[in-house]
């Protein structure tokens, strides 16, 4: 009699799981909407010396908005479109300048601070699975609530960025809801593809899996540093992203870690070659060739030690030989920190975010700019080297319904662009963001 009472609560269980998965509805479309302003200031600073790209030594105050329409349709089995268009206007500290671990990761490497509109991302997705074992996806920017297998192929073309599927820290990556500073947003050292606004025209990949997924992408690259002009020599101007990604619990608590390596091809400039043709000014623009390449790799981690607070870290490398030609001017990066919510002190959805940055140049890069050369982010038309530090600081405010997001923010920069005879310098921010 046992026996089969156990076998009938057995079926009743199982049959209450299959009837809850028949209850998840499968969105057919939604519509998302997200504003974010960052006002940041700095107080002056001193510098016995000045170039062309340092970060201004007088006191100064800048803003940002981004505006992003999030639409996403299923079209068939599997199958679904993403559109976004999106305003961005206002502008850095300095330009977008001085800094290589930018403290604003809302800002763009743009000539106008006019508000622009633009497509960031339109792509199609086409996601094959097999297995029983089932998600629940909830409803999401660029994501259609409804039940997903834990076994899938998806492969998607388009426009989209990077950061939509790579180095997804869990706690630092979003500059619009957790740390600004770009390298922070993502691995410093990765010079990841993408036009000047930040998005990227290619094919992507992703194979998941229970426990772990592997990711693959080829893009396009733009004729110029930081350019917004594709380069139609695709078999000559490419790059290839491939990432492994590992889930895990420690001591019941969950985390994750990420394995990312890199290899970008195209006419780029060389740093070695630039000095040889002129020791006193050299300029890498007038080394560019086809042929050249930048890789690297990158590891990223993220562990919760309680239900309300988690660390996180990266460590970044890159060959440093040829010139930066998508993101920031990093060749070695180092970065660390937590994030604890509010629950301690009844702020549930508030959230107290603390993060260290250490950046890097390899030698032909310093070398590079100490003769006086300048990439698109820094140059001080000399170089007292040292690595670059920054200390950011947050906290989050949920200032209605976690629809309205108010954060200050602070950040001591050390060395800025690698130059110890200039700074230190005190960045303070306030972030308001508004989604639905």
């Amino acid at each position: 009699m046992k026996k089969y009472s156990t076998f009938i609560i057995i079926s009743l269980l199982s049959a209450q799981y299959v009837l809850a998965q028949d209850t998840v509805k499968q969105e057919r479309y939604n519509f998302h909407f997200q504003e974010t302003t960052i006002t940041q200031s700095k107080p002056s600073f001193s510098a016995p010396y000045t170039g062309q790209n340092s970060l201004s030594t007088q006191g100064e105050t800048q803003s940002s908005i981004t505006s992003t329409l999030f639409g996403d349709a299923a079209l068939w089995k599997g199958a679904d479109v993403v559109f976004n268009p999106e305003l961005s206007g206002g502008s850095g500290l300095s330009r977008t300048t001085g800094v290589a671990a930018f403290p604003n990761g809302e800002t763009f490497r743009v000539g106008t601070t006019a508000p622009a509109i633009y497509i960031a991302r339109l792509y199609l997705r086409q996601t094959f699975e097999w297995g029983k074992e089932k998600d629940t996806i909830t409803d999401d920017q660029n994501q259609l609530a409804g039940l997903k297998s834990k076994r899938y192929f998806t492969i998607a073309a388009g426009k989209y960025g990077m950061a939509d599927f790579f180095d997804n820290n869990e706690f630092s990556h979003d500059p619009r809801m957790q740390f600004m500073n770009w390298a922070l947003m993502d691995n410093g050292a990765w010079d990841y593809p993408a036009n000047t606004r930040g998005y990227v025209l290619g094919l992507y990949t992703e194979l998941g899996q229970p426990g772990w997924k592997l990711r693959f992408a080829l893009t396009m690259v733009t004729t110029t540093a930081n350019g917004s002009v594709w380069d139609a020599k695709v078999l000559h101007a490419n790059t290839q992203t491939i990432e492994y990604e590992r889930d895990y619990e420690l001591n019941g608590q969950k985390g994750t870690v990420r394995i990312l390596g890199f290899s970008n091809n195209g006419k780029f400039g060389n740093y070695d070659l630039a000095i040889a043709q002129n020791s006193k000014a050299p300029v890498v623009d007038s080394t560019q060739a086809y042929g050249r390449h930048k890789y690297g790799f990158g590891i990223s981690a993220d562990q919760y030690l309680s239900k309300d607070f988690g660390v996180f870290a990266r460590l970044g490398y890159n060959d440093g030989q040829t010139e930066t030609w998508f993101f920031t001017e990093i060749d070695r990066s180092l970065s660390f920190g937590g994030v604890l919510k509010g629950t301690s002190w009844k702020r549930d959805d508030d959230e107290l975010g603390l993060a260290f940055i250490g950046s890097g140049l390899s030698a032909e890069h310093r070398a590079y700019l100490a003769d006086g050369g300048y990439g698109f982010i820094i140059g001080d038309g000399r170089l007292n080297y040292s690595p670059e530090l920054v200390a950011e600081l947050y906290y989050k405010i949920n200032a209605y319904q976690k629809k309205f997001w108010l954060t200050p923010d602070y950040q001591f920069i050390l060395n800025p662009a690698y130059n110890a005879s200039r700074g230190p310098v005190n960045v303070f921010s306030m972030r308001v963001h508004i989604e639905f």
